[in-house]
């Protein structure tokens, strides 16, 4: 590796579109930063990288295969699905990750969307806004049943570090609380109850998503766990669009099956028009910002800076393919 060394950022918009700086990064070597590169670039922009960073953009086998300068790979998310990592591990190449850095912002979209079902508060506050108020003949109205959250019960399924955040937040609404994990859970508060995966969906007032998606979990939300559901209960997936059969969820909404669910993510990012769920009843979606905060993203750029440097210094940190 040449003493000043070549990194190439593929996707960088998302993580910083203007509000943060890449100065760091660039005190680290001769640094490119792309806001997109469309596949059939990759190679071409990462021609002589030892350093590439990516967040959606593939780096697959012969992507890697034909980047013979690359010695590392680092990913600026969570999840590093989009390298192949027996290919970089032939290569002796490490992949790293960014394992922590949103979580406060995650739950907080959480009960945004949470709050947003069981309020209206943006159909209420457009019906002000539109002179409904005003011309009221009594001093206030509703449109639907306000839903309190105290004393209901919150269904967590995947008990991580996010899944024990939104188990606290929801304690702090006064909720009570089931929780699943394909690992023993044993929280440490008793008003927190570790539960089957059925039995969870079947007692829940929410049902909130905080599971990796493998294929085990993929489509775990589908015409049989829907059913099981309370008529009056929610679902929220701020994890993994895949964990949920898109078109299985449409129609419980839209048989009424389920009150409703908030969405941070979809199977396919971005939707396609066809999706069933973008004209679902009840049915709100983000376009995948429970991540975006400027904090969390600040966080993250430091990791991802942080991770370079590691690397550069020989000891590399945050490594997901065992190099």
């Amino acid at each position: 590796m040449s003493d000043i060394p070549r990194i190439v950022v593929l996707d960088g918009y998302t993580l910083n579109p203007g509000d943060l700086s890449w100065d760091a990064l660039a005190s680290l070597g001769d640094c490119t930063v792309h806001d997109r590169t469309p596949s059939d670039e990759i190679v071409r922009r990462a021609d002589g990288a030892s350093v590439v960073l990516t967040n959606k953009a593939v780096l697959d086998c012969n992507v890697i295969d034909a980047l013979p300068d690359l010695r590392y790979i680092g990913v600026m998310a969570t999840g590093y699905n989009v390298v192949d990592l027996d290919a970089a591990a032939e290569r002796g190449i490490p992949v790293t990750n960014v394992p922590e850095y949103a979580t406060d912002s995650v739950v907080q979209m959480v009960f945004a969307l949470l709050l947003e079902l069981t309020q209206r508060v943006g159909h209420h506050a457009a019906t002000v806004r539109e002179g409904r108020w005003s011309r009221n003949i009594d001093f206030c109205y509703w449109d639907m049943p306000l839903v309190e959250l105290s004393g209901r019960i919150m269904g967590i399924v995947g008990y991580g570090r996010i899944g024990r955040a939104a188990a606290a937040a929801a304690r702090a609404f006064g909720m009570n609380v089931l929780v699943h994990d394909v690992a023993p859970v044993e929280p440490d508060d008793p008003r927190i109850v570790s539960s089957g995966l059925d039995e969870l969906f079947a007692e829940s007032d929410v049902v909130s998503l905080h599971c990796p998606l493998t294929e085990a979990s993929r489509g775990i939300i589908n015409t049989r766990t829907l059913g099981l559901m309370k008529e009056t209960a929610f679902l929220i997936n701020t994890g993994r669009g895949p964990l949920v059969v898109d078109a299985d969820l449409a129609d419980a909404l839209n048989k009424g099956r389920i009150a409703g669910a908030g969405l941070d993510v979809l199977t396919t990012e971005p939707p396609g028009e066809n999706n069933p769920l973008l004209s679902a009843k009840n049915c709100f979606i983000t376009p995948h910002i429970a991540w975006a905060t400027h904090a969390a993203r600040s966080r993250l750029m430091d990791t991802v800076v942080g991770n370079v440097r590691a690397f550069l210094g020989g000891k590399p940190v945050n490594v997901v393919n065992g190099i």
